[in-house]
């Protein structure tokens, strides 16, 4: 009980860690030589918190409102957030060779969602090392196509930031329009759905597979096939359904060819899962289409990584869990049988994301009834699943751009609580019980 008495401070930290650097970034983000037009702090602190979320909902335009150094701020944010503030710290204590202790250990594990103490910081500096790896891949790649259009040191900068940006989640971009223009690029769509799909998987399983493919491993674990399973299978299910939904929508892709129609499909399905760049005006989306991705979003991606949402691992368990239980064995997959706690916890968070996602949307469209339900439903759960898609403000703005002061501080808490996670999100801010010795009698109900 100790432990979990510790676990829930060390996640009410992690929790006033992100508030505070949400805070400061955005008083950085208010700052002279930040910005080119005039930001009130609420809306440089919605900017500061979507982008230590990886969240991507903008109410001011990166690419027109912010300096070189504004956007060079939102960035390292979104770093910040990607690896999670603790692994950035000790990752400075160890170059500078300072021990580190139980707490500070504890803390990394927690933020990481690394299952054990032992090899912790080795894992540390394997995942620094893979990330900048990747991140530095794609910004060549990225730099190399933009430099057909633009100069080299914007089109380096520009591929340094989206690679970032693509990686990490964030959605995040420095152009105008966002990915808009390159909507029938397959090089830009093909590299960043790589990138998000890679962050988006997490670091543990990252580094598995890695490790598996060098023949270092010989096998992969339960946690590492659950989530590549289930990554593209819903990506492929996310893609044929956004394909069919959308197929003559002249609107959206109606008029495209088929393999323009699937590839605008392709990358919407991948940045449903908490990326939030869009080569399509999803405020011409059809209301079936704007609900499956309200539902589909709030799956999200992988526990230790770059993504938000309720994890894929977790509609997982409750998806066995309900197959187990129609068909009356053990609840098992891949030859592993589940734990009551491991099915205990997936119903925990998809239960309490469920509810707190009909609060929150429920209180918006008190707040804001001049939209239409559904509308707030989709930014909502964007918000939530840390994604950053929007049906816009009818320009190059998210819908929150429209909102006024308290819904978009509901949006803010709702980013920095789909940043943690709604488990962690839930213990940080719940008083744990004693622990009682009483036994109570076992009651019947019928279901």
């Amino acid at each position: 009980m100790k432990q979990t008495h510790f676990n829930r401070n060390t996640l009410r930290m992690l929790f006033l860690g992100y508030i505070f650097i949400a805070l400061a970034g955005a008083f950085i983000l208010t700052l002279k030589g930040m910005h080119k037009n005039p930001i009130s702090f609420i809306d440089a602190l919605f900017t500061s918190t979507s982008a230590i979320s990886m969240t991507g909902l903008i109410v001011k335009n990166t690419a027109n409102d912010f300096t070189f150094w504004g956007q060079f701020v939102i960035l390292c944010l979104i770093k910040i957030g990607g690896f999670g503030y603790m692994g950035l710290g000790l990752f400075v204590y160890l170059l500078i060779r300072k021990k580190i202790g139980f707490s500070g250990k504890n803390l990394l594990k927690e933020s990481m969602i690394y299952p054990t103490m032992d090899g912790l910081l080795g894992f540390l500096k394997k995942v620094f090392l893979f990330v900048f790896i990747i991140e530095l891949c794609g910004a060549i790649l990225l730099s190399l196509r933009f430099m057909l259009e633009m100069d080299i040191k914007h089109a380096v900068w520009s591929g340094i930031f989206h690679s970032i940006s693509a990686f990490n989640n964030a959605g995040f971009s420095i152009f105008e329009t966002g990915l808009m223009s390159y909507r029938q690029d397959i090089w830009i769509n093909l590299v960043i759905t790589s990138l998000i799909i890679i962050g988006g998987i997490g670091y543990f399983v990252l580094l598995e597979v890695y490790f598996f493919q060098k023949k270092r491993l010989a096998t992969l674990s339960l946690h590492t096939k659950i989530v590549l399973t289930m990554t593209f299978t819903l990506i492929i299910f996310a893609t044929l359904v956004i394909f069919l939904l959308e197929y003559n929508n002249i609107k959206s892709i109606g008029s495209f060819s088929l393999f323009d129609k699937i590839l605008s499909s392709y990358f919407t399905a991948v940045n449903y899962r908490t990326a939030g760049f869009n080569t399509l005006d999803f405020s011409t989306f059809k209301d079936a289409s704007l609900f499956f991705g309200s539902l589909f979003m709030v799956i999200g991606g992988s526990p230790g990584g770059t993504s938000g949402g309720i994890k894929v691992t977790t509609v997982a368990i409750l998806l066995i869990y309900a197959y187990w239980t129609i068909r009356g064995g053990r609840i098992r997959i891949f030859k592993y049988e589940l734990s009551q706690d491991v099915i205990s916890k997936a119903f925990v968070i998809s239960i309490g994301s469920s509810i707190y996602m009909i609060l929150c949307v429920m209180l918006l469209s008190l707040l804001e009834s001049d939209h239409p339900f559904l509308t707030l439903l989709f930014e909502t759960s964007s918000a939530f699943a840390t994604v950053g898609v929007s049906v816009g403000d009818g320009g190059t703005l998210s819908l929150s751009a429209l909102f006024g002061s308290e819904s978009k501080l509901i949006i803010i808490i709702m980013m920095i609580s789909g940043r943690i996670g709604i488990f962690a999100f839930l213990l940080s801010i719940f008083i744990q019980e004693k622990e009682k010795y009483i036994r109570y009698p076992e009651g019947k109900v019928y279901l």
